[in-house]
């Protein structure tokens, strides 16, 4: 795909990088048989290879009317196009290269503006963000619906495993990163990942004032601010690194973006070689725990991979895998590479297409009904649980309570 930037952006940050994206792109549509957005609407400006092109325009005009900022912004970010493409476009880092650009030439509606804002200014903070969720979920009963299932089910206190010590300890040490969201809603996922991996004999230790990954920001098109907040996070992690074996994520959505660090920060001199420092150490939960043996009581699961797993960092299959390993019962779903429709702040920013979306994940996963639904995102985990008539909760949850 030819493109011929703009003049007012060359040299830009981002520009050279979305333009060789651009580059790769054989506009040969098999993007667009994956894409949940072009599979409810039927539109091709709601598929990936309509909105490269509304991105192309952009970069050659140095403007964008209203209608297509639309159309971009009903993207998921699902990434699931990249996993289609036989070119290996780039298509999550263009779009947000692309909306990066757009939240400089052009102001979207006002209620986004007000919703984006409250989320960046809410969540990142957990001192605000766990009062509020406490409130909502004390209130539960008396919210209106739409609120109300926004508000997740205050989780009870966990049992913990009767032996935790292994015999022998094997020295290794890792580092659990807790999340902001994760930490305040589903506070049992941590406590279960410390005290299966102590039974393996592995120390485990958490990060003062760990703070936010910065995806939130960077994906709601304040780069600068999700930037500064993954520099914060990069210091505090670079200071643990010599005592650590690894650095772990249990929520997907953020260990996608950790991952993807030295991309995000490839111009930053001061950072990018520390970042790769970091990010030769982060591991998702499902990588860490592979190599153990876990035995657990029969039922049957059914399994949703979050987009940021298996589109993302590319580990799809693997959670099945440890499960099946354990003696549960894997139930089969078709169309497994489709998103849930939670996809971060999706849920909320656009509520009627995420709500197609989970109708239609929910009537996949309960097609063969199982005993309990398991993810690997927080986010996700929330989405499903919200309409979901089986229970849901994360795969490493589901570990250590079926633990025998």
């Amino acid at each position: 795909m030819q493109t011929r930037i703009h003049p007012d952006l060359i040299g830009m940050p981002g520009v050279d990088e979305a333009n060789e994206i651009l580059r790769s792109c054989v506009h040969c549509g098999f993007c667009n048989a994956t894409c949940p957005t072009y599979q409810l609407l039927g539109d091709e400006l709601d598929g990936p290879r309509g909105r490269i092109y509304l991105i192309k325009n952009l970069l050659e005009e140095n403007s964008i009317d209203e209608k297509s900022v639309v159309h971009l912004d009903r993207c998921l970010t699902c990434r699931s196009c990249e996993t289609t493409c036989p070119s290996g476009v780039q298509y999550g880092r263009l779009l947000d290269i692309g909306r990066g650009l757009i939240s400089d030439r052009t102001s979207r509606p006002v209620r986004q503006r007000f919703i984006s804002l409250v989320l960046r200014f809410v969540v990142p903070r957990r001192y605000i963000f766990q009062p509020l969720l406490w409130a909502g979920q004390f209130f539960k009963p008396l919210l209106p619906g739409f609120l109300s299932k926004m508000a997740p089910r205050r989780q009870h206190k966990m049992t913990s495993l009767s032996v935790v010590k292994p015999v022998e300890n094997i020295g290794k040490k890792v580092l659990l990163l807790q999340g902001c969201v994760q930490r305040a809603a589903t506070p049992n996922v941590n406590k279960a990942l410390e005290e299966l991996l102590a039974s393996k004999g592995i120390d485990t230790q958490i990060l003062p004032h760990e703070g936010c990954c910065g995806a939130l920001e960077y994906h709601l098109s304040a780069h600068e601010a999700g930037l500064q907040r993954m520099r914060n996070l990069i210091d505090r992690l670079y200071q643990k690194l010599p005592y650590i074996d690894y650095i772990v994520s249990s929520a997907s959505g953020c260990g996608v973006t950790i991952k993807e660090y030295p991309l995000l920060l490839a111009d930053d001199p001061l950072y990018v070689e520390k970042a790769k420092s970091v990010v030769s150490k982060v591991v998702d939960v499902v990588e860490l725990l592979a190599e153990f043996e876990f035995n657990c009581s029969p039922v049957k699961v059914a399994v949703h991979t979050p987009c940021s797993l298996q589109h993302g960092q590319k580990l799809d299959g693997r959670i099945e895998k440890i499960i099946k390993k354990s003696g549960m019962t894997i139930v089969e779903c078709r169309d497994s590479h489709l998103c849930c429709g939670s996809a971060g702040t999706y849920s909320i920013l656009q509520p009627e297409l995420s709500r197609q979306l989970l109708t239609r994940k929910l009537e996949v996963l309960e097609e063969h009904p199982p005993d309990v639904i398991v993810s690997a995102n927080i986010g996700c985990q929330l989405h499903l649980q919200s309409e979901s008539s089986v229970p849901v909760m994360h795969w490493v949850e589901l570990l250590h309570e079926k633990l025998i």
